[in-house]
């Protein structure tokens, strides 16, 4: 009998394991699938928007979109107030802030200028280079700011004293992961019908020559951001158009 229990033992094992990894190459295969298609509008990919000129050499290029059933003037709040411990990312708290992000507007988070910084994290983030309302906002980061950005923030003990473990986790996987690089992340709000936004988000890279873990690490790297970008357009739409039906 007890042969006969460990048999089953063993099966129910295996079959769990394999059920499992049927579930992940499953989820893989979605993933891709989504990431080579969710958001994408073939007539705004070839655009020129604003920022472009910021990063005008890059070499990856990933432009997304979609529709809200509000104006640009009811989007636009929303887009300002964006930051680690500001109004947060409108995508997964768990992983990219302390607490979750804001479902109202701040009027206290809505004087961004040009050369303000919009956190990632504790020690630093992007640098608002465009900022022209209600219609753009584009953000810029690129290898030299950030270090000077780490170098002062753990000069000031900023870093381990306020970051979460999952930001500090990721903050490692991107320094093994990014050669040097220069990014714009660029938000367009257009007039669309009906008293509607038509949202464009826009991430433009250009990469020094990685790395062979570089290499490695780079292509889940750019599946982590589709999977947090497209959360984060969801939660703008959604917030954007709760608030504009209810007020």
């Amino acid at each position: 009998m007890p042969g006969v229990i460990w048999m089953i033992i063993k099966l129910k094992v295996s079959v769990a394991a394999v059920a499992a990894v049927g579930l992940l190459v499953a989820g893989w295969f979605r993933l891709r699938r989504e990431h080579a298609t969710w958001g994408i509008v073939r007539a705004d990919i070839t655009r020129t928007l604003a920022g472009d000129d910021l990063v005008s050499d890059a070499d990856t290029v990933e432009t997304r979109s979609l529709d809200i059933a509000a104006p640009p003037s009811a989007v636009w709040p929303w887009l300002v107030q964006m930051g680690y411990g500001r109004g947060g990312w409108y995508s997964y708290d768990q992983l990219d802030m302390r607490g979750p992000s804001a479902r109202t507007i701040d009027p206290e988070l809505q004087d961004l200028a040009e050369g303000d910084l919009v956190p990632t994290h504790p020690g630093g983030g992007f640098i608002a280079r465009v900022v022209e309302a209600p219609h753009a906002l584009v953000l810029y980061l690129d290898a030299a700011i950030a270090r000077e950005q780490l170098a002062t923030a753990s000069r000031e003990g900023r870093m381990t004293a306020a970051m979460p473990a999952r930001l500090q986790m990721a903050g490692s996987m991107s320094e093994m992961t990014m050669p040097d690089f220069r990014v714009t992340w660029a938000f367009v709000l257009e007039d669309a019908p009906g008293r509607g936004t038509h949202l464009i988000e826009r991430f433009r890279v250009r990469t020094g020559e990685p790395s062979f873990p570089q290499r490695l690490g780079m292509p889940f790297m750019g599946y982590g951001v589709f999977v947090m970008t497209r959360k984060q357009m969801l939660g703008i739409k959604a917030r954007a158009e709760r608030a504009s039906a209810g007020g």
